[in-house]
């Protein structure tokens, strides 16, 4: 496409894409993005998809595993924390007023 006198393009300086921008209209009316290096290939779709199923697949297992033992868990802190209020002396807190 032919460029108005009016244009002119600029490279951002983030990402590298090309911006053509228009004076008249004050706007950017173009853009192009930068070639990129890591991009995969088309050829290693399959391999990448497969390898994403397999961490959701090992993340959701983990999940799994800690809610079976979230109970005993809890269990376990409930039975320490009772332990530890028996072995306590039982006092009477002080307040404010009995202070004065």
């Amino acid at each position: 496409m032919a460029k108005l006198q009016s244009e002119f393009d600029a490279v951002c300086p983030c990402c590298g894409a090309t911006l053509t921008i228009d004076v008249n209209l004050r706007r950017v009316i173009g853009h192009q993005e930068a070639e990129r290096g890591d991009k995969p290939e088309l050829s290693d779709a399959q391999k990448i998809l497969a390898e994403q199923a397999a961490r959701r697949e090992a993340i959701f297992e983990e999940s799994v595993r800690s809610e079976k033992t979230r109970g005993d868990d809890l269990a376990r802190r409930f039975e320490e924390a009772l332990r530890q209020a028996r072995d306590e002396p039982v006092t009477k807190p002080t307040r404010d007023f009995d202070l004065d």
